[in-house]
């Protein structure tokens, strides 16, 4: 290395000349005579310098050097003064007008359907946001990248060009300083500066050599230092340069990915460093193990190490260029003429030209750089823009060459550019008439297509490649940008060019007319079908480009007559081999027709018909503009063979009816007999279609006398006659013009009603009944499925309003002039004599030459004719009227003696039995027979009159008859119908009554009828026993209870004896209530103490079942059953079965446990008794016996050491006549004994919940699983109770069943949970559970009252207070009496405590409302604030006024009293009080409080307790910890807690996407495309499937939002995508699913990817319904649900979201 560094000093020297400061450098550089040369030297001292650490470069310290020796010295020298004051006097100097922001891949765009001139104008966010187009109907996109903003450019709009920003006339801003004002000296400087720092970068940027510079840049010692330069293409996947990198460098995985992630985005990078030899062998050693991996090496260049530096400069000075011509549009204009400018005595091209015929050899970081030059210089100055367009124009061939053999995507070449040029109308048109751009671009194609043809000059596309013609589809694209836009005016150059272009035009339909000709293939099975998609997806390409010809031609009546002989040149010239052929003699019905020979079936026939297609369209075009009379003049009469212009589209429509026929199946078997009747009936029908079509088809403007608008509603009446739909579905099957509009909005509101959805679904339109009259069977755009559909919704529907079920057609439009000569067809003898064999065979019964199909079809054109004789017949007198069907179809068919005319045919027709469907439209034709001949009737007019009233009259007399039997037979057939829906009923009834359980999950409870308590069971409940705590407690309401398993369908009555059932359930972590999201959480939880719940509730476990109920066994085996079946399939499995997890037999509902059912156990009191223990047993004593029994306890296992006794005789506490036997004399009872099976089953369910609950192994031995029990009880029962409030419901009438039987299980399973764990270990929890309300317990660990949820202290204490009555000899349980003074005692100390907690957290900020008069409950309240103020130390404020203080209270206390009565209700199954029960809020507070025995003042607790309850009152108030708690404001949690709901989100997703735009990712500077994705849970943005942002957990790489997921929502969480608008459900690591956003368009459908970009709205229902789904904590259910029904073999990387 020393050399090196030798050689560093010897460069430090050579600089040292040089003026040090950027002014005296500017100023030196101003002395010089060629600045060229001496910026060149000065570069070349400098750049290689900076530049010299490729490998890892400290970028932050190259870019501060570039700044300052190259680009202040240039600012400086351009501007002659300080830049910075220049470059922000520039800044101010007025509004740009256009805005030319270039859109990076994900972009969001706006376009206006109203005011844009085409589709591709469209406007960036801020210019959308401030621009009228706002209110319009607008379309919002998502960019793939490359375009620009079109705001300011009066060419993209019809009206309001400018946005509020870019408006000319703007405040501040007048005509005279919207110029910049550059002086004529910088003007000076910039064209001396510009052109030499343009020639730099060009140069630079296309040098080719890898070893040696520009002779001005080689002034230093040359050193010997080399870059393996590896390029990016698009063959190899990440993957394979991974693998190739780490095999040739022998480096580290991280360190291949660095390089290939910098690969991909800046399309080069250097991966090795070192001598030239060194480099080469990496080169090649890359090269040979890419070839290892796919056929095309990688590719590798070696580079001089200066070579990179300049070539890295000058895209850094690229940028600078930029910046400097975004001040002024002077500098642009320099710049432009500058890169305009050619050599003289050069051979190259002007520098812009080098530059775009470079493009495609260039890697990607250098085309995004020059692509941006090009936009913010040429495209922000239209005079230049023009200039750019025509050397654009001048290369093209080569460019788009290049392009189709370059690798790189469309987006970063510079043809992609041509959609800026050609769309402006003005431009295009000057194209067109200078450089008649529309015969370069085809002549492009037809110079990238030669391959492909065959010798007879036509296209064959056998054999070719996807990648290759999908580049060629971006010329066809040109073609379409060109002619966007139709002229307004024509000059006569402008005509001779677009004759020139659409010439050009039809040699390529030439080529493609009659291409790939296929032969039928019979008795050999073809083994391979020929390549047919890429012939049809090039004809797809054109189909608009057709058109768009055909639209410019209508322009001008002159114009569409020479194309149209053109056309028709060209279709002759292709049908040559046809007019040479030989012919053969036809006789038919007494006629005779020369034809050529010619089978469809046989001979060579091909389905691409371009030419013909066109000559068509001019046609009908020309009919329009009524020219058709002036057609000979350009095509004279012999010339135009009709015969000859249908040939090739009748062979196709042939070949159609061939293969729906099936006689191009693939193995071309021989037919049977059979078979061939089916063809021939097939092809009949076939035919028949055709007929109808070509006759009664008349709506196309200028074939029938229609509108536009017309069309589009008979188009929109026949989708409907199928089905309601929605919007999107109408506009999908309606065809769009060039500007992607179908017209729909205007006209579907005269034939369709809109119906709003639900909650779920979407919008649809109905038909209006007054539409239904135009519904024709045979609509042209009718598949066979739909027409099917549709027949059969029309004929219901007639049906259900008692009609006849005929469907005749309508009455068709008329012809237009030119085509008015098609109806005779009808009338011809060839069409009476098809009709006249249809009827015959049909009424031949031997005959099968006929099917139902068929007659439809003949029926539905004798209608057509019918139809217009009388229209005919209305509109002229009868003599002018030629059109003679009538006559012709009452003729005789021959003169022998049967012979029968048509109506005769009809009659027999009537009685054939297959046929019973078609009677009524046989009855309509006969009809319509009988007022023809009326209208063709000579006779005097009156008689004419009298006699048609009579036959009317008859005919309406028949008519009612029929209509009278058809009512008899409709009653008849409903009452059957009611009888059989009636006995159905009464079996459902039965089967609902036997498999009762199966039903529940489905069936909500509503009111009081299948009310929880079955009240016809139990003796009259009267109202003073519902109550459920003390003396007073209402009897348990049991009955016995008969469950069926749903896996055996066995029946089995619950009891503790018997084997156990289960309820299958799923228990999840939740964050549902949390008053503090986002808190951290321990993602191990080996460490955490779970015994008291933070009053925050950040972190819950979350018990649902979803009611369905098994055997033990059973489900075991059913278990084992489907762990067997995922060990032998292959594909991802949808649910985890290591954690126990399974989707429920019945519902299939996610479940990853079950609960025990245990039976309630009933219990009575005797009053008396009761009362009388009262008595005796007060607060205190009680206080005092549970003591002295907690203290033996001390004694008893303390052995030896010293006791801990609490001291019982503090504060006057009683005497110490109390002892541990004392508890027991209050009434005990023997233990209940439950079976072992539920005793398994409580053991596999307590540990799940600890297993998940504290996300640690299973551990049956844990002290902490009754904890967990205890957690999960109260959590559940809050969360439920949480629900019920927020959807205000009352408190136990509207639970749903499974929600009901889930508690029901869940309490008494927690009953019996204890008596599978020690007791002594459930003893200690008890004691540090009631060491909160009994200070003389305290022990160090008891957490200050402010820091706990008092429920759940509750729910643990109860359920572990019978603990206290266990003794090693004897297993006893408290008995009924002992246990509801427990219950009572244990309940109103905890409520003293929560009330304590409630006062001393009230809020005393909030502004106060009137001051309402004292009531008692307010003078309480007062009273007892004071009181423990006193306690307190003044820490908290007696100034609260006392009414405040109780409704504060009532407010805050209710939640707790609900959430009690719903624990004491399925812990003691007492009956609660009928207002709980029915309506919510009336009443329910004092129904709360009578049921849990309290008084409605609830500070009168106090007053009876007060000697008791005042010395622990003053230890709860005197904790040093409490009033450390007070103190700290802001993590106080207030009561009630407030409810969670999903964040508010702006009524207009506009502003959703206008957010994600201005979302920068944390991680990364670069402004590569990013996915924002919306957390609704707290609304931070986040950026989603990105690898910079990944996070390790647990040693796994997962995405942002699972790893916000974690500690948002405990693994489950709700995100909004906002670029895609779609909602995705996660939980856990590897599971998530897609759901309807909540934002819906006006016609009430969501729009997921934007795909359609209407305009999207918030629909407040469908974000409640989502907000319900996360409160019912429904959402891995729903996420179950979809990967139920979705199942992938390989799905969504959920993980890296």
């Amino acid at each position: 290395m020393a050399d090196e560094e030798a050689g560093g000093a010897e460069r430090m020297e050579v600089s040292t000349e040089l003026p040090q400061t950027p002014q005296l450098l500017a100023s030196w550089w101003d002395q010089q005579v060629d600045f060229y040369t001496t910026f060149l030297h000065h570069l070349a001292q400098l750049v290689p310098e900076i530049y010299s650490a490729e490998m890892d470069p400290d970028l932050e310290k190259q870019e501060e050097s570039i700044q300052m020796s190259i680009f202040t010295p240039l600012e400086w020298y351009l501007f002659g003064e300080d830049p910075d004051i220049c470059l922000e006097k520039l800044k101010h100097s007025g509004a740009f007008q256009l805005c030319g922001k270039v859109f990076k891949s994900g972009e969001t765009t706006y376009s206006c359907r109203d005011c844009a001139i085409d589709p591709t104008c469209v406007l960036c966010m801020d210019c959308f946001q401030n621009s009228v187009h706002k209110n319009h109907r607008y379309k919002m996109h998502t960019s793939t990248g490359g375009g620009f903003c079109d705001c300011g450019d009066t060419e993209a709009w019809k009206t309001g060009p400018f946005c509020v920003s870019h408006e000319p006339g703007r405040a501040g801003t007048t005509k005279e300083n919207l110029r910049c004002p550059l002086n004529e000296e910088v003007i000076a400087q910039a064209r001396k500066i510009f052109p030499s720092v343009i020639k730099y970068i060009v140069e630079m940027t296309i040098w080719e050599e890898e070893k040696e510079l520009l002779p001005e840049l080689q002034i230093r010692e040359k050193n010997e230092r080399y870059y393996c330069v590896l390029f990016n293409d698009e063959h190899h996947s990440y993957d394979h340069v991974i693998y190739s990198l780490q095999r040739a460098l022998d480096c580290e995985l991280a360190e291949a990915q660095l390089h290939t992630t910098a690969i991909d985005k800046e399309g080069r990078r250097a991966v090795k460093a070192g001598a030239f030899a060194a480099c080469q062998e990496a080169k090649e050693d890359i090269k040979s193990h890419s070839e290892n991996v796919s056929q095309h090496p990688l590719h590798v260049e070696v580079l001089h190490s200066e070579v990179m530096a300049h070539q890295k400069f000058a895209l850094r000075l690229g940028s600078w260029m930029n910046k400097i011509m975004s001040y002024s549009s002077d500098f642009r204009q320099i710049f432009c003429q500058a890169c305009l400018r050619e050599e003289p005595g050069s051979e190259n091209p002007c520098l812009i030209s080098r530059l775009m015929l470079w493009d495609a050899k260039l890697y990607k970081g250098a085309r995004k750089i020059l692509h941006e030059l090009i936009f913010s210089s040429f495209f922000m100055e239209m005079e230049y823009k023009k200039f750019f367009a025509m050397e654009f124009v001048k290369y093209y061939k080569q460019l788009q060459k290049e392009y189709i053999s370059d690798d790189h995507d469309r987006s970063i070449s510079v043809t992609a550019l041509s959609v800026q040029m050609f769309t402006v109308p003005t431009l295009a048109r000057h194209l067109i008439e200078e450089q008649n751009v529309i015969s370069v671009i085809t002549e492009t194609l037809l110079e990238v297509l030669p391959e492909y043809l065959d010798r007879n000059n036509k296209f064959n596309f056998q054999g070719y490649s996807q990648d290759k013609l999908g580049r060629v589809y971006a010329v066809i694209c040109d073609l379409k940008y060109i002619l966007i836009s139709k002229p307004t005016a024509w000059t006569e150059r402008l005509r001779m060019q677009f004759l020139e272009g659409f010439r050009s035009f039809l040699k390529i339909l030439t080529c493609m007319q009659g291409m790939e000709e296929i032969r039928r293939q019979v008795g050999q099975h073809i083994e391979v079908d020929p390549d047919w998609e890429a012939a049809i997806a090039i004809q797809m390409q054109l189909k608009n480009i057709l058109l768009m010809f055909q639209e410019w031609c209508a322009c001008d009546e002159e114009l569409l007559l020479v194309a149209y002989k053109e056309c028709h040149k060209a279709v002759m010239r292709c049908s040559t081999s046809f007019i040479s052929s030989s012919k053969t003699v036809v006789q038919l019905c007494g006629h005779t027709l020369e034809t050529k020979s010619y089978r469809v079936s046989e001979d060579l026939v091909s389905i691409h018909l371009p030419l013909s297609r066109t000559l068509a369209g001019l046609h009908v075009r020309l009919s329009r503009l009524g020219a058709v009379s002036r057609l000979h003049e350009f095509v004279p009469f012999e010339d135009f063979q009709v015969e000859v212009l249908v040939e090739y589209p009748l062979r196709c429509l042939v070949l159609v009816a061939q293969v729906v026929a099936e006689m191009w199946r693939r193995n071309g078997l021989s037919l049977i007999s059979q078979d061939l009747i089916k063809q021939y009936n097939t092809l009949i029908e076939e035919m028949l279609q055709v007929l109808i079509y070509i006759v009664g088809e008349r709506y196309v403007p200028g074939v029938g006398n229609v509108t536009k608008e017309e069309v589009t509603m008979r188009e929109i009446i026949h989708l409907l006659c199928i089905e309601p739909m929605p919007h999107s579905a109408i506009a999908k099957n309606l065809p769009e013009n060039e500007n992607n509009e179908t017209g729909l909005e205007n006209v579907i509101n005269k034939v369709a009603t809109f119906k709003k959805p639900g909650v779920s679904g979407h919008g649809v339109y109905e038909l209006k009944d007054e539409s239904l009259k135009d519904f024709n069977m045979y609509f042209y755009h009718y598949s066979k499925t739909q027409h099917s559909k549709a027949e059969h919704m029309q004929k219901k529907r007639r049906k259900q309003e008692n009609k006849d079920e005929a469907l005749p057609p309508p009455p068709p439009p008329e012809f237009c002039p030119a085509f008015s000569k098609v109806v005779n067809l009808l009338n011809c003898d060839i069409m009476m004599y098809i009709l006249r064999i249809i009827f015959e065979r049909a009424i031949d019964t031997d005959s099968n030459l006929w099917t139902e199909g068929m007659l439809q079809m003949a029926f539905h054109i004798l209608a057509l004719g019918l139809l217009e004789e009388k229209q005919q017949l209305q509109k002229a007198p009868e003599e002018e009227v030629t059109f003679d069907f009538y006559h012709k179809a009452s003729r005789l068919g021959s003169s022998a003696m049967n012979a029968q005319n048509i109506q005769m045919l009809l009659e027999k027709l009537k009685g054939i039995p297959q046929l019973e469907g078609q009677k009524d439209m046989i009855t309509w034709i006969l009809q319509m027979f009988d007022t023809v001949k009326r209208l063709r009737e000579k006779s005097c007019l009156i008689v004419a009159t009298t006699s048609g009233s009579e036959s009317i009259k008859n005919d309406e007399i028949t008519h009612d008859k029929e209509k009278a039997e058809r009512k008899r037979k409709a009653e008849a057939a409903r009452l059957h119908r009611q009888k059989i829906m009636a006995q159905m009923s009464a079996l459902q009834k039965n089967f609902i009554e036997t498999h009762k359980l199966m039903y529940d999950s489905t069936s909500e409870m509503s009111g009081k009828e299948d009310s929880i308590m079955e009240e016809e069971s139990t003796p009259a409940v009267s109202d003073y026993s519902r109550i459920a705590l003390g003396p007073k407690r209402g009897p348990t309401v049991t009955e016995k209870e008969v469950l069926t398993c749903i896996l055996c369908q066995e029946e089995q009555e619950v009891k503790i004896e018997n084997n156990a059932m289960v309820l299958s359930a799923c228990v999840q972590k939740s964050t549902a209530l949390t008053q503090n999201r986002g808190k951290p959480i321990e993602l191990s939880g080996e460490t955490v103490d779970p015994l008291f719940m933070d009053p925050d509730l950040a972190y819950g476990t979350y018990t649902g079942s979803c009611g369905h109920v098994m055997h033990a066994v059973c489900w075991q085996k059913y278990f084992e059953a489907v762990q067997l079946s995922s060990q032998q399939r292959i594909h991802v499995d949808l649910f985890d079965l290591e954690s126990g997890e399974y989707l429920c037999p019945l519902c299939k509902s996610l479940c990853n446990t079950v609960i025990p059912i245990i039976p309630l156990q009933p219990q009575r009191i005797n009053s008396e008794n009761a009362e009388a223990l009262a008595q005796l047993l007060t607060l205190a004593q009680w206080i005092q016996t549970v003591l002295a029994r907690i203290s033996g306890y001390n004694m008893k296992h303390a052995k030896g050491e010293n006791p801990t006794i609490p001291v019982l005789l503090d504060q006057g506490m009683g005497d110490s006549t109390f002892e541990f036997h004392s508890i027991l004399s209050f009434g005990i009872q023997p233990s209940i004994k439950y079976s072992n099976s539920i005793k398994e089953m409580v053991i596999l369910f307590a540990t799940t919940i600890y297993r998940i609950g504290l996300k640690v192994p299973p551990d049956e031995t844990d002290p902490r699983i009754p904890m967990m029990t205890w957690s999960t009880c109260a959590f559940t029962i809050q969360a439920i109770e949480n629900l019920l409030g927020d959807e205000g419901k009352p408190l136990f009438g509207a639970l749903q069943n499974r929600q009901h039987n889930g508690l029901k299980a869940l309490m008494q399973f927690a009953i019996a949970q204890k008596i599978t764990c020690p007791q002594v270990l459930i003893q200690k929890h008890l004691v540090r559970l009631l060491s909160v309300v009994l200070p003389n317990l305290k022990s160090e660990d008891t957490p200050c009252l402010l820091s706990i949820d008092l429920f759940h202290v509750l729910v643990g204490a109860v359920l572990a207070f019978p603990s206290l009555y266990w003794d090693d000899t004897v297993d006893l349980q408290p008995s009924s009496i002992s246990s509801s003074y427990n219950h009572l005692y244990l309940f109103h100390l905890i409520t003293m405590a929560h009330m304590l907690q409630i006062l001393l957290t009230i809020d005393t900020d909030l502004p106060l409302a009137q001051v309402q008069e004292e009531s008692e409950e307010a003078r309480s309240a007062s009273s007892f604030l004071a009181e423990v103020s006193q306690y307190t130390n003044g820490c908290i404020g007696c100034g609260v006024p006392g009414w405040y203080l109780w409704v504060s209270l009532k407010n805050g206390i209710t939640p707790y009293l609900r959430c009690a009565a719903l624990f004491f209700h399925y812990l003691l199954g007492v009956t609660p009080p009928e207002e709980l029960l029915t309506n919510p809020a009336e009443g329910e507070y004092s129904a709360l409080c009578s049921y849990l025995s309290l008084p409605t003042n609830l500070f009168l607790l106090f007053q009876e307790y007060w000697d008791t309850v005042r010395p622990l009152l003053q230890r709860w108030c005197a904790d040093p910890a409490l009033l450390h708690c007070l103190k700290q404001k802001n993590t106080i949690v207030r009561y009630p807690r407030k409810r969670n709901s999903l964040i508010e989100l702006p009524d207009d997703y506009s502003c959703l996407l206008n957010q994600a735009s201005h979302f920068r990712c944390p991680r990364s500077a670069d402004d590569e495309r990013k996915h924002p994705v919306l957390c609704l849970f707290c609304g931070a943005i986040l950026c989603s499937q990105n690898i910079c942002c990944q996070e390790i957990v647990n040693g796994e790489e997962v995405g942002a939002c699972i790893f916000h997921a974690l500690h948002c929502g405990a693994g489950v969480c709700i995100f909004l995508k906002i670029r895609e608008c779609r909602v995705v459900l996660v939980e856990g690591k590897a599971r998530g699913c897609a759901y309807p956003a909540p934002y819906l368009d006006e016609y009430g459908e969501t729009d997921p990817g934007l795909k359609r970009g209407n305009p999207l709205h918030l629909s407040r229902e469908r974000y409640r319904k989502l907000h319900l789904v996360w409160q019912q904590h429904c959402i891995i259910e729903e996420i179950a649900r979809s990967q139920e029904t979705n199942q992938m073999l390989f799905g969504f990387n959920w993980q890296l979201l």
